[in-house]
């Protein structure tokens, strides 16, 4: 894909992960996320990295909880 004919956009693995994950999220999971989020901007970390640390968190612990079609 280009923008304006000649830039290429292209997304991340890790943004198409983000973007998809919400839709398997419990509400559990949902609150889960938006604190880690929340703790993470008190912290001091971008937006795009505290959602990325947020993510990857409640990733991890569905996985591990057995809560992913994977586990």
């Amino acid at each position: 894909m280009t923008l304006g004919g000649s830039i290429p956009i292209t997304l991340s693995n890790t943004n198409r992960r983000r973007q998809m994950s919400p839709k398997e999220w419990s509400a559990k999971r949902e609150r889960q996320y938006k604190h880690i989020k929340e703790s993470e901007l008190e912290q001091g970390r971008s937006k795009d990295r505290a959602e990325e640390i947020a993510a990857a968190t409640v990733n991890k612990t569905r996985k591990k909880k057995g809560e992913t079609k994977s586990s």
